[in-house]
């Protein structure tokens, strides 16, 4: 096992800080999308919930390395909620890989055999995957998620269908392409074209109607439910007037999740791929489906946010504001329905030195980006170059990661320094092993780590301002900075100090507390009063989360 070095902060015990915090998780903190504390985690390698739907659809290849089915499923997610394992966590939103029926075979594309394990190749957007686990599992998850504070982010794909095997035939030409395969230098031959080989693509840009693929009807008539998806189809078109183009029966098929289950938000799939009118036609069916389903249950209704949709246009970066380039022609995704994109940029920004890192983030999200926001990560299940591979900077990614403006996206694993370098594992794939339990159990080091992730993650859930408010450097040296969030009469103001000594240990607060206010540090659970603009706590650790005391 390798040797993660562990600076002074990390001699934390992990029940005690749990304890402390889950008391001060009670207070009256808003949930707001900008500033959100996002899990992401891959379905079937986080938990195995149902060790029964292991094996489903014949799926008995021998995979290539971390390229098959290994268990984990939708009752594994919900048993962590029961657990408390994201709410110690400070998690109030879950995003997971698609649920939705995948291929039945694997293809071998010269890295061994890969089955749809990670959920992108559909086969039926109607039907949930067997490996997955069933309707009633997704609506328990949800119903679960929603009675602790978390919100359920789904993940969507209109681009393509899954790979053409033996066993899953090509849907017709009406409605997908196997060719040109992208280029990716102007806007044509990024969205008029397929993937890679042997992913058929969705014509999305058509508004031809189409009829149902006999091989999905047969499916259908088999499972003896033909003529209700037919009806619930023609109701579709018949209340939104769109053509029966391809896009549009997709749309429909993943607004359902919404209408039926209540599910918060959507991440968006290979989002420059296809026209951003697409989106804007997704995004409006799916405020649509959500105010339906808020109104057919209304004891269940967490609160009066919109539907949330987060949008993945690979090689986004903040710094484009609202725009992205193609070379011949920019779009405005924010324009066409998007709250959020995933910000690309954050990995290489996380080397900055945290003032500067934290300055350009609010200025962007305060001007040009003004009412959306952005979805920062540094580990994630398709990029090669993570900001600490390795796994040798784990504290200091928490604290860019969790304390910079924007949302936060905790890849499952960061907290527990999960392996990213697995070996025999080719591409993608080493980037998606199972989650390491055992280490949480039994690694003294791992459960020291996810104590840092744990309080600076419930720090971030309980305070807004953190992700969503405005930032001010309060003083260099000690490092110390402010954070203040107003929606109406909810004001939240906090002040951060990082590098600091151990010990005795003095820092700036500025005009953020009153003389005389006490002062809670969050990470230690020590309080101390503030006067002359100062605040001196004794502790162990290298940073001090600084809080009101209510």
């Amino acid at each position: 096992m390798r040797r993660i070095i562990l600076p002074a902060l990390a001699a934390v015990t992990l029940l005690p800080g749990c304890a402390t915090q889950k008391q001060q998780a009670k207070n009256d903190a808003p949930f707001v999308w900008e500033g959100a504390n996002m899990y992401f985690l891959l379905t079937d390698r986080f938990n195995n919930g149902d060790t029964t739907n292991d094996l489903n659809y014949n799926r008995t290849k021998e995979a290539g390395t971390l390229r098959g089915f290994e268990g984990g499923d939708i009752k594994g997610i919900t048993q962590k909620i029961k657990d408390g394992y994201f709410q110690d966590l400070g998690i109030n939103a879950v995003w997971f890989t698609p649920v939705v029926e995948q291929i039945h075979d694997a293809t071998d594309e010269g890295t061994g055999v890969s089955y749809g394990f990670h959920g992108y190749w559909a086969k039926d957007w109607t039907r949930l995957d067997a490996n997955f686990g069933t309707e009633k599992d997704l609506a328990e998850l949800i119903e679960t998620a929603h009675a602790n504070g978390i919100r359920i982010v789904l993940d969507g794909v209109i681009n393509h269908t899954g790979p053409v095997t033996d066993a899953d035939t090509v849907w017709p030409d009406g409605w997908v392409r196997t060719e040109p395969q992208c280029q990716y230098n102007n806007y044509e031959n990024t969205t008029a074209c397929t993937l890679v080989k042997n992913l058929p693509d969705v014509r999305t840009e058509s508004n031809e109607a189409v009829e149902l693929p006999r091989a999905l009807v047969n499916k259908w008539k088999a499972e003896g439910r033909y003529e209700q998806e037919v009806k619930e189809l023609d109701d579709f078109f018949a209340r939104t007037g769109y053509p029966r183009a391809p896009k549009y029966y997709i749309i429909k098929w993943l607004i359902d999740y919404i209408r039926n289950y209540g599910a918060d938000g959507y991440r968006a799939d290979t989002v420059k791929h296809l026209g951003e009118d697409v989106w804007a036609d997704f995004s409006k069916e799916c405020d649509a489906a959500f105010a339906e389903w808020k109104k057919n249950n209304p004891g269940k209704v967490l609160d009066d946010n919109s539907f949330f949709t987060v949008g993945e246009v690979y090689n986004y970066g903040i710094s484009s504001g609202q725009q992205f380039d193609f070379g011949d022609k920019k779009v405005n995704y924010y324009q066409n329905g998007f709250d959020a994109l995933i910000n690309f940029e954050m990995k290489h920004d996380a080397n900055k030195p945290y003032e500067e890192l934290f300055t350009k983030y609010s200025g962007i999200l305060n001007s040009s980006l003004k009412g959306y926001t952005v979805l920062n990560y540094l580990a994630s299940h398709d990029d090669g170059g993570p900001f600490d591979k390795k796994r040798e900077k784990t504290y200091k990614a928490a604290n860019v990661l969790l304390l910079t403006p924007g949302i936060s996206q905790v890849y499952y694993g960061d907290e527990t320094a999960r392996p990213l370098d697995i070996p025999g594992a080719v591409g993608d794939a080493t980037l998606r092993s199972f989650m390491n339990w055992d280490d949480i159990k039994n690694n003294e080091e791992t459960k020291a780590l996810l104590a840092h992730w744990q309080k600076l993650g419930q720090f971030r859930r309980n305070h807004p301002s953190v992700g969503a408010g405005t930032h001010e450097m309060i003083a260099n040296t000690p490092y110390s900075f402010k954070r203040a969030y107003t929606n109406g009469s909810y004001t939240d103001v906090v002040v951060v100090g990082l590098d600091l000594a151990e010990g005795k240990k003095t820092i700036a607060t500025g005009n953020a507390f009153a003389d005389g206010a006490k002062v809670r540090d969050a990470y230690s659970g020590k309080t101390a009063t503030a006067e002359g603009g100062k605040v001196t706590f004794d502790t162990p650790y290298t940073l001090l989360l600084l809080e009101k005391v209510q």
